[in-house]
């Protein structure tokens, strides 16, 4: 069996990075008063030279800073956790052949024995929400999603018993809600429009970093529409510079009318602080994610039933979709919401609802908000063509897409280029085709005993000589069964024939 170096075949992949998680939150508030100051006679003994008009503009900017604090903060709270887990429990002693200081060897007694470990965690929250007497609080799933015990301490010192409503690994999202009379001094945050958000906006950063609650920083957005694979994230987060540490996580990200428009979530430090790159989910990603919690405990994912590369642009000029910006569709999984709307391996998707895909990343997260049940337009390019593809959407399970027995046709597809001509040995210039790489286990493909390593050199006894033709060769709404001509070390091989139902 062959090799194939990823970069000789023009799909990437991200390299994995280290980083610490935390986040915010907010809500509006009127800003009063004017720019005008009146001037006291102290002023002339000032510790600096400032011009009345200059000073009335940073006292107006000041006091906007004051007004957005006082009024978001009271619903900012510390999210204190308990978390029981189990761990080994075996002596450091048991494995030494000797009496270590009056120590005994227990031999195998001591093994396999475990003890309960309790943790503590501290983080932060934002309210959003209340019910008669119960209030929801908007957090981090990784400062509560596996808390058995939650304590939820307000900015005017009131301390609540918390309950987990739901949690979502995905999003990184939890719910928290406990129960306060109506009486009690509770405000909520009003929540933004993420969507309008633009690179330079100011923003302001809340929550208990490092145990030091209700802290307010201040910076702005230092960009939008980054991507969270690299911490299995499906989010795209609003970049801030406003210095967000341990602890700030699950607080809010704030605009200038004291909105709540992100809640943070990470940040990237080689050193566990701020180093003004932290990262927040924006509000309106999370905003049908609350109800969702209160009414089902959980978030509900739309399942579309493809399996997606990302690759490069030499890839795509070989697929046939050169400048274009989307998301591809290397395989598809058979009898699945994809399938049975006429979606094919190989599509590359170019808009889904009449919006145009960005990229991977953005693909899959647009595609898990769809709800189940709805009917969902994807506009493609397959074999050089645009095509609409109608596709009910299911819900998504645990189990959806584990199953590589359906995953069709179980590898990818790669340009025979001059470096991978000569990485396989193939010097014989005649022959034509794709490589094949990833072949997945119980998939098709392996079905059919295709290696990574093969040259597929005909489809259905059609001759191909680009990844645009191999795909375009296995459009299922034409075949009810494939077959491949495979070359590997001078020899060229049918396979069996794959039958679809």
């Amino acid at each position: 069996m062959k090799k194939i170096t990823k970069s000789v075949l023009g799909v990437t992949a991200a390299g994995a990075l280290a980083f610490s998680f935390l986040s915010l939150s907010c809500h509006r508030v009127e800003v009063k008063g004017t720019a005008d100051t009146a001037f006291a006679e102290t002023a002339k003994n000032s510790a600096v030279s400032i011009s009345r008009s200059d000073l009335s503009v940073l006292e107006a900017l000041q006091s906007s800073f004051r007004a957005i604090s006082s009024g978001v903060l009271p619903s900012v709270v510390e999210i204190d956790v308990t978390e029981k887990t189990t761990m080994s429990a075996s002596s450091p002693f048991d494995d030494l052949p000797f009496f270590f200081f009056g120590i005994p060897n227990q031999g195998d007694s001591g093994k396999g024995r475990t003890r309960e470990r309790i943790q503590q965690g501290l983080g932060s929250g934002v309210i959003v929400k209340r019910n008669g007497n119960t209030v929801y609080v908007l957090t981090n799933n990784h400062v509560a999603g596996k808390a058995d015990s939650i304590k939820v301490k307000l900015n005017d010192g009131q301390e609540f018993d918390g309950k987990l409503v739901g949690a979502d690994e995905r999003q990184d999202i939890a719910l928290v809600s406990f129960e306060a009379q109506s009486d009690s001094n509770i405000v909520v945050a009003a929540l933004g429009n993420s969507d309008e958000v633009q690179t330079g906006d100011i923003c302001l950063a809340m929550g208990a970093p490092l145990g030091y609650s209700q802290s307010v920083t201040q910076g702005i957005v230092s960009a939008t529409g980054r991507s969270g694979t690299q911490i299995g994230n499906m989010n795209d987060f609003i970049q801030t510079d406003a210095a967000i540490n341990q602890g700030n996580s699950g607080g809010p990200l704030v605009n200038i009318y004291g909105e709540v428009i992100g809640i943070n979530t990470w940040i990237a430090s080689n050193s566990g602080g701020s180093v003004g790159l932290g990262f927040s989910i924006p509000i309106n990603s999370i905003k049908k994610a609350i109800d969702s919690f209160i009414s089902n405990g959980k978030i509900t994912y739309g399942w579309l039933g493809v399996s997606l590369a990302d690759v490069t642009e030499k890839y795509k000029e070989n697929l046939g979709v050169k400048g274009k910006h989307g998301a591809f569709a290397s395989q598809v999984f058979i009898d699945s919401p994809a399938y049975k709307g006429g979606m094919q391996a190989g599509d590359f998707v170019i808009e889904l609802n009449g919006k145009s895909v960005k990229n991977q990343a953005d693909f899959m997260r647009e595609v898990g908000y769809l709800p189940a049940g709805e009917t969902a337009e994807f506009k493609v390019i397959r074999g050089g063509k645009e095509v609409t593809v109608k596709v009910k959407i299911e819900e998504r399970s645990k189990d959806s897409g584990n199953d590589n027995s359906k995953l069709w046709p179980g590898f990818i597809a790669s340009p025979l280029n001059d470096d991978l001509r000569k990485e396989l040995n193939v010097t014989d210039d005649k022959v034509k085709g794709v490589a094949v790489s990833s072949v997945l286990e119980r998939s098709p493909a392996a079905a059919l005993r295709i290696q990574a390593g093969d040259i597929i050199t005909a489809v259905n006894d059609k001759k191909i000589s680009s990844v645009e033709e191999f795909y375009e060769a296995l459009d299922l709404t034409k075949n009810k069964e494939i077959w491949f001509d495979v070359y590997n070390d001078g020899h060229i091989i049918s396979t069996g024939h794959y039958k679809f139902n």
